[in-house]
């Protein structure tokens, strides 16, 4: 038999390796803390039981399996915003989707279910209530979703959040997880390392843009409208368009501006550039502001303004700038972007104040806060 070891107890206590759950999917919003939290788990004990929980819609289904875990799908079930003819089929969906997520519970004779949120959490909350199955809820936006609201409500005493002041019930400020090859990056000193990667110049100011997993229409168009004029500033582009987005972009200098529809080392993305315009995601705030990197953000426009608040700590200190995406044009790229990149000062005042700012060692705060819910139950 295995065991672990728990923050709350002495270091020569041992205790039964447990099998944990962990649930979410959708984006990387959900899927990559999850990924950081299991690949945490697995560090405290390599014989852990870790079964990642998803739908077949999500993000997962690519992620989860190339990160080396197991992926088990349950029925998603959206929860329209707006009453429709939809909302009288919640009711037949859910109660299918919470039976797959018992079973999946049932199967690994679960101890403990993570939550991270989104449409899969819901059924998976239920489906861990009704067995008595201890509950941990990670939120990643400073604004809570749906379901962590309700299972911080009515499931669980266990609440996890990414940033100071999240109104949840029972929260405690643990942190984002985000992956070791970030939260341990020394940018300068990958930098020649990642802008060979990319095929960049090795010396010209390098723009990062990225919406995130999925991409940003609105992003992709101002910059790429300013494609030419970027270049005769001497500012060479990092452009991740995401995976369902295309993007046509003339070479008029010689510059490189690349084009990518996915990155999987974002750590060398990060290490390459100098300043990032991005959407401002839980994760995409977490990682950037981490490592240092000196942002725009623009939040999205949808939603309950939760990527506002995300962003809203570093930017307020100074280590990164808010932009309204509307405002978000060829122009204001053209008008903002080269100049900022050609003060090397403020860019350094930006890092300095980005740094430090938001915990990145919540992979491990969280992995330790499951093994301690984990032994209490026992």
């Amino acid at each position: 038999m295995a065991y672990i070891w728990s923050s709350r107890e002495h270091a020569g206590a041992l205790k039964a390796v447990p099998s944990i759950v962990l649930a979410g999917g959708g984006t990387a919003g959900h899927t990559s803390p999850l990924i950081a939290t299991a690949d945490a788990l697995r560090r405290i004990d390599p014989t852990i039981e870790i079964i990642a929980l998803g739908t077949e819609r999500g993000l997962e289904t690519r992620v989860v399996p190339e990160a080396g875990y197991r992926l088990e799908l349950i029925p998603p079930v959206p929860l329209p915003r707006k009453p429709t003819p939809a909302l009288f089929a919640v009711p037949g969906k859910m109660l299918a989707s919470v039976n797959a997520a018992r079973r999946v519970l049932d199967e690994a004779k679960a101890d403990v279910l993570v939550g991270f949120g989104g449409y899969v959490s819901t059924p998976a909350y239920i489906a861990a209530w009704r067995r008595k199955t201890p509950i941990v809820v990670h939120e990643g936006n400073a604004v809570p979703g749906i379901a962590n609201k309700f299972a911080a409500r009515y499931c669980t005493e266990n609440v996890a959040v990414s940033f100071p002041g999240t109104d949840l019930p029972h929260a405690s400020y643990v942190g984002l997880p985000i992956r070791r090859a970030i939260s341990t990056l020394d940018r300068a000193a990958s930098r020649a390392e990642a802008r060979q990667f990319f095929g960049l110049d090795p010396e010209a100011p390098t723009l990062l843009v990225t919406g995130g997993s999925q991409g940003a229409q609105r992003l992709n168009e101002a910059i790429a409208g300013a494609a030419a004029d970027l270049q005769a500033a001497g500012v060479q582009v990092l452009h991740v368009i995401g995976p369902k987005n295309t993007l046509e972009v003339p070479q008029t200098g010689h510059l490189p501006y690349v084009v990518l529809s996915y990155v999987d080392r974002m750590d060398l993305a990060y290490a390459a550039a100098d300043l990032v315009v991005c959407r401002s995601g839980a994760n995409t705030v977490t990682e950037v502001s981490g490592v240092g990197l000196p942002a725009i953000y623009v939040p999205l426009p949808h939603g309950n303004g939760e990527q506002a608040l995300n962003a809203k700590p570093v930017v307020d200190a100074g280590g990164g700038l808010l932009v309204n995406n509307a405002s978000v044009t060829p122009d204001w790229v053209r008008a903002t972007v080269p100049q900022l990149l050609h003060d090397s000062a403020r860019l350094v005042g930006m890092s300095s104040a980005a740094q430090g700012l938001i915990r990145t060692d919540a992979d491990d705060r969280l992995a330790r806060m499951i093994l301690d819910v984990v032994r209490s139950a026992s």
